[in-house]
C-alpha cells in the first residue's frame, strides 16, 4: 500500500496517540522506539508473532497479535507499513474517523525534526554506516538518538533516544522514503541502481538522490570511491559543507594503508592531508573500512576529532544480517548476510574468503523480487563465482506478481566456475545443504527473503550429526 506523505508534518509530540500497522517490521519498530522513549504513547499491532514484538511489549509498548479496528480506540495518528494492505481492517477505521494515516517516511521525519538529523543515504552500506556512525559519535563523548534499519550487537536495539541533540538515521530509498527529510547532514554511500520496480530507470534513481542531498542544510559526506556518489557534490546546496571520503588519493577523508583480516580490518585516516590516525575494525572486509570512512566524515562534520571518533568505531562489531556469525557446529561455520544485490554480493563474498581463508565456501543464494532478478540476475550468478559451491534457492517474489521467465536458473545458469544448482524451497533448502557441507566448510546464507531461517535450521542439523 502506497500512502502520500501529508503536505504539513507536525513533530511528534503533536500527534496524541501513535498506532503502528505493522510495528515489528525493521523501520516502524525503530520510530515506535523513539516515540515511546520521547513520553508519547504508542501501541501498534503485526500480522505474525515474532522476538520483536515481543521484545517491544517487555519495553512497555502496547504491542499486539492481528489486526483489529478496535485496536484504534483513542488513536490520533496511524503510521502505516508499505506491506500492509488497502483493506487491512485497522487502514480501513483509521479511514473512517478521519485519522491522520502516514507512510513511515512521515512518521520519521516527525521524529527527525526534534534534533540535529543525519540521514545516512545509498544503495549499499547504509546500515552500517549509521550504526558505525552512533558508534564512532558515542566514543567522541557524544550520546546521539538513532535510528537503523537493523538490530546493532554493540548497541543492543534498532533505535534508541540519547541525551544530546543529534539523531541518525537509516534513510531508505526504495519507495522513496528518503525524499521526506530535511536533515541537518545527509551521508551518501553509494549510488547503484536498485529498486527499478519503483523508479523506473537508473535515471531516475539517480536523481532521486541528487534531490537528497538538496535537502541536507549543514554538510554532505559523499564517496569518494563510488563516481556516482562523488558528483553529487555539484546538486549539494551552496551553504552546505561537502566532505568526500574514501580509499580514492582525492578524498578529502583519505584512508590509507588498508589490511583485511580474517578477524578485522585496519587502515589509516588523514583529514586534508594533515596527521594520519590509525583505524581498527573488528569487522571484516574492503567495504566495511568504506563505510567506516563515510561515518568518519559525519563526525568530523559534527565538530569531533578523528581519534575519538575512531575510538568509538572499536565498538563496532556487526549488526544483524550483515555476515553475520550464526555459530559452528559438526566443524562448519555458519554465517548470514542480507546481500541481494550484485555489488553487495561481491563485497560479502570478498569478506567470507577472508574468514574462510583456505577453507571451503559454500553459498546459499535466495533471489529477491523478480524486477531485480530479471535486470540483475545474470550479475548475481557472476558475483557469486569467487564460492566453491553454489546453492540457489526459489525466488522470493515479494511485493510483485511472479513471472515464469524470471526464476532462479537464471541465477544458477549464469555462475562461472564453482558448482552450482537449484536448491528448490527455503523448506527444502537446509536439506540440500546438510547432505553437502563437511567439517571445515564456511556456509554463507545471502538475501533478503526468508533465507534468514535457514541458517538456524542447518545448524540444528549439523549438531545432530
Amino acid at each position: 500500500m502506497r500512502l502520500d506523505v501529508p503536505d504539513v508534518i507536525e513533530p511528534a509530540e503533536r500527534l496524541g496517540h501513535v498506532h503502528f500497522i505493522g510495528i515489528a517490521g525493521a523501520g516502524l519498530s525503530a520510530i515506535a522506539r523513539l516515540m515511546a522513549q520521547q513520553g508519547i504513547r504508542v501501541s501498534g499491532s503485526d500480522a505474525h508473532d515474532s522476538a520483536v514484538l515481543r521484545a517491544l511489549v517487555a519495553e512497555g509498548i502496547d504491542a499486539r497479535v492481528g489486526h483489529d479496528a478496535a485496536h484504534l480506540a483513542g488513536v490520533d495518528t496511524v503510521v502505516a507499513s508499505t506491506a500492509v494492505r488497502d483493506d487491512n481492517p485497522e487502514v480501513v477505521e483509521a479511514r473512517r474517523l478521519g485519522l491522520r494515516l502516514w507512510p513511515r517516511s512521515a512518521g520519521l521525519q516527525s521524529v527527525l525534526m526534534s534534533g540535529r538529523a543525519v540521514a545516512v543515504a545509498g544503495t549499499h552500506g547504509k546500515t552500517t554506516t549509521t550504526a558505525m556512525l552512533t558508534c564512532a559519535l558515542r566514543g567522541a563523548g557524544q550520546d546521539p538518538s538513532f535510528a537503523i534499519g537493523a538490530e546493532v550487537d554493540c548497541l543492543g536495539s534498532n533505535a534508541g533516544r540519547g541525551d544530546s541533540d543529534v539523531i541518525v538515521a537509516e534513510a531508505d530509498e526504495s519507495d522513496g522514503a528518503f525524499l521526506t527529510y530535511t536533515p541537518f547532514g545527509a551521508v551518501v554511500t553509494n549510488v547503484d541502481a536498485d529498486h527499478l520496480d519503483q523508479w523506473g530507470t537508473a535515471e531516475a534513481y539517480a536523481a532521486a538522490f541528487e534531490e537528497f542531498v538538496g535537502h541536507a542544510t549543514d554538510f554532505v559526506v559523499l564517496n569518494a570511491d563510488d563516481p556516482a556518489s562523488a558528483a553529487l557534490a555539484r546538486s549539494v546546496r551552496e551553504s552546505a559543507e561537502v566532505i568526500t571520503a574514501g580509499l580514492t588519493e582525492d578524498a578529502r577523508l583519505h584512508g590509507t594503508q588498508l589490511v583485511v583480516r580474517a578477524d578485522g580490518t585496519s587502515f589509516e585516516v588523514s583529514l586534508d592531508g594533515g596527521p594520519a590516525v590509525p583505524v581498527e575494525l573488528a569487522v571484516t572486509g574492503h567495504h566495511y573500512a568504506v563505510d567506516a570512512l563515510l561515518a568518519l566524515g559525519a563526525g568530523v562534520a559534527l565538530g569531533h576529532d578523528l581519534q575519538s571518533l575512531a575510538r568509538g568505531l572499536r565498538s563496532y562489531t556487526g549488526a544483524a544480517r550483515r555476515m553475520q556469525f550464526l555459530g559452528e557446529a559438526a566443524g562448519v561455520r555458519v554465517y548470514d548476510s542480507y546481500a541481494h544485490h550484485p555489488t553487495e554480493i561481491v563485497a560479502d563474498l570478498a569478506a567470507a574468503r577472508a574468514v574462510a581463508g583456505a577453507d571451503r565456501l559454500v553459498v546459499a543464494y535466495q533471489p529477491h523480487l523478480v524486477s531485480r532478478t530479471r535486470i540483475h540476475g545474470r550479475d548475481m550468478g557472476r558475483a557469486l563465482s569467487t564460492a566453491d559451491r553454489v546453492v540457489v534457492a526459489d525466488l522470493y517474489v515479494a511485493r510483485e506478481e511472479p513471472d515464469p521467465a524470471v526464476t532462479s536458473a537464471l541465477v544458477v545458469d549464469a555462475v562461472i566456475g564453482p558448482a552450482a544448482s537449484l536448491g528448490g524451497s527455503v523448506a527444502e533448502l537446509p536439506s540440500v545443504l546438510l547432505a553437502e557441507l563437511r567439517a571445515g566448510d564456511m556456509l554463507l546464507t545471502l538475501g533478503a527473503g526468508d533465507i534468514t531461517t535457514v541458517g538456524p535450521r542447518v545448524l540444528e542439523g549439523l549438531q545432530q550429526r
